[in-house]
């Protein structure tokens, strides 16, 4: 069965997904060597975009459930991702994904195993 646009099972999985490669490519990367990578810059970037739209199609309840996530700044971030790009600073986008990806991946995996359960 296809899955709609607003079941949480899809967001949750593009999220996931998202974190995990971006994660995969900064993999072996120093935070000069990837504000080096144009390539890589983007790539991720474009990771965060999809994972900050994937999670305003979350439902209330689930964000309520994990309110120490700060959901607002996830889909606010796209945003600035996309509208105020020249704002978008790459030593950022590194702390994004190892400060804050990893707690959002563990919220994500918990609420997968919840749903199939």
């Amino acid at each position: 069965m296809p899955f709609r646009d607003s079941d949480p099972y899809r967001r949750l999985i593009d999220i996931r997904d998202n974190i995990r490669l971006a994660q995969k490519f900064l993999e072996g990367l120093t935070p000069e060597s990837f504000s080096d990578n144009l390539l890589v810059f983007y790539g991720v970037t474009r990771c965060l975009e999809i994972i900050s739209e994937a999670s305003r199609h979350l439902p209330t309840e689930l964000k309520e459930r994990h309110s120490h996530i700060q959901w607002s700044a996830i889909a606010g971030a796209g945003n600035v991702y996309r509208h105020d790009y020249e704002a978008v600073e790459r030593l950022l986008i590194w702390g994004t994904v190892h400060e804050r990806l990893p707690e959002l991946l563990a919220v994500v995996e918990q609420e997968l195993t919840d749903l199939t359960e």
